[in-house]
């Protein structure tokens, strides 16, 4: 079996396992498809033939992609406009196999945005970030401390199309996605942004490392448009919390901290009793 029929084979057993209730790592599923896949290119390549150049970030074909997200982005003046360029846009090769083009949710007058990687079959069918169980967890994080996406939290994405398999959008993807992403939070202007996981803080601050050793720190993010710097606090995204529930307390602390912040800078409410 080749590697795509690999993939979506378990994709629809992933698919099935998930509608009988039971969670799926399809992160490394993934993983698992993309090891086997080199194992058998790597067997298959002769000895004088696997050095290779480095892929550029953007290829040839993709960098007409990205100066059109540019100039859509560049052109929005309100989230309306933002919404609608970002809903016509065909740049990315993600948006053929979505079902829905997931933006955002929440108050976006507010003063925190909580931004996740992209939607996953829940969101892709609602067509809103952070539904399903992650969405419940992560509602239940944000009022713990005072925060709620009905009152006082603007909720989005660094990519708006659900990856087949639900798997990690690929630099390049992310990169056709990021003038939408900059524009949005130009036009929201938060003052302080929660990245839920690692490819949204890794995206956006531009490092390397996991969450785990982001997590718990504060970062600082420049965005043409914003009045002023952004601190950005990385945590657990809500899916890894219910994959690994013994990391909960590190999230409590995250969030304690992120909390003890909105609180000296006036921001936000303190958590209700």
């Amino acid at each position: 079996m080749d590697t795509q029929g690999l993939r979506e084979h378990l994709s629809a057993l992933s698919d099935w396992w998930e509608g009988a209730g039971v969670d799926v790592d399809r992160r490394q599923i993934e993983r698992l498809i993309q090891a086997a896949s080199k194992s058998r290119k790597d067997a298959a390549t002769p000895a004088a033939s696997t050095q290779a150049t480095t892929a550029a970030p953007v290829s040839r074909k993709a960098s007409s992609a990205l100066n059109e997200a540019r100039a859509l982005a560049a052109a929005c003046q309100t989230l309306d406009n933002l919404r609608d360029a970002i809903t016509r846009y065909e740049g990315c090769e993600l948006k053929a196999g979505a079902t829905k083009t997931v933006i955002a949710d929440g108050n976006p007058d507010a003063d925190i945005v909580v931004i996740g990687e992209g939607p996953g079959r829940d969101e892709d069918n609602a067509g809103l970030p952070f539904v399903g169980k992650t969405g419940h967890l992560l509602d239940k994080m944000l009022a713990s401390i005072g925060l709620s996406r009905n009152t006082n939290t603007y909720i989005t994405n660094v990519n708006f199309w659900r990856p087949p398999g639900n798997r990690n959008p690929t630099d390049e993807e992310l990169a056709l996605c990021r003038p939408f992403v900059d524009k949005h939070l130009a036009l929201v202007q938060p003052k302080l942004i929660i990245a839920a996981g690692t490819v949204p803080a890794k995206a956006l601050l531009g490092v390397t490392d996991g969450i785990t050793r982001l997590r718990g720190k504060r970062y600082e993010l420049t965005v043409p448009g914003l009045s002023s710097t952004v601190p950005v606090y990385p945590i657990f995204h809500p899916a890894y919390l219910l994959r690994r529930p013994a990391e909960k307390a590190k999230a409590w602390a995250d969030l304690l901290t992120i909390q003890k912040v909105m609180e000296e800078l006036g921001i936000a409410p303190k958590a209700q009793p």
